[in-house]
């Protein structure tokens, strides 16, 4: 069975904002945010959209009060991207997104992704799986992802032989998954953090 790397990632939170400390408003923003986002009628929402739709929603509040304390400018949008709540910083009309937030290669990201999604759950009792950009640095991976992972498939196609590729953060690896699936061939994860990577193997 291929594997999928659907748990989230687990980073080093210390440096989620240079100048601010992580658990100060990690704690701050997730206090304010569990007293003021209530269900209306009292009750948690039972179909799959209007969960995602819930965690958007708690996880937009989240990042939005972090953003105040840290005082940096951006929007946030939300969405539902497959089975997945998407929640992106966005660069707003008062200025950009600071790039702090995404880090070197993605990993502050990573880390700000881990915070928002405890958030959630500590909202709805739910464990999340939503995705969170920043300044589109997921979307631009996404893409060259994609063009990796099909110069690899073309290679397993054509020789038979299983190709082993560079380590990858989930999100990557999920991408290169889901484009092997798609290709009709085979999947796995293999190796630990921080060396893991996907094997594409012959169908």
């Amino acid at each position: 069975m291929t594997e999928q790397d659907t748990s989230p990632v687990e980073q080093d939170s210390s440096s989620v904002v240079e100048a601010t400390t992580q658990d100060e408003l990690a704690q701050e923003a997730t206090k304010d945010l569990t007293g003021e986002v209530e269900v209306e009628g009292g009750s948690r929402a039972t179909t799959p959209t209007s969960l995602l739709e819930r965690e958007g929603e708690v996880a937009a509040d989240f990042l939005e009060q972090l953003l105040d304390i840290a005082d940096m400018d951006g929007d946030i949008d939300v969405d539902i991207d497959g089975d997945r709540a998407a929640v992106a910083i966005v660069d707003s009309e008062e200025g950009r997104v600071s790039r702090r937030l995404v880090g070197s290669d993605g990993k502050v990201l990573e880390a700000l992704q881990e915070l928002t999604r405890l958030a959630v759950q500590a909202s709805t009792g739910e464990r999340s799986r939503l995705m969170l950009d920043v300044a589109g640095y997921r979307a631009e991976r996404r893409a060259s992802v994609v063009t990796v992972a099909q110069a690899a498939i073309l290679v397993v196609k054509s020789t038979g032989e299983k190709v082993a590729m560079d380590p990858m953060t989930a999100f990557e690896r999920k991408v290169v998954h889901d484009e092997v699936l798609a290709a009709g061939l085979v999947s796995a994860s293999e190796g630990v953090e921080p060396q893991r990577h996907v094997v594409i193997l012959p169908s």
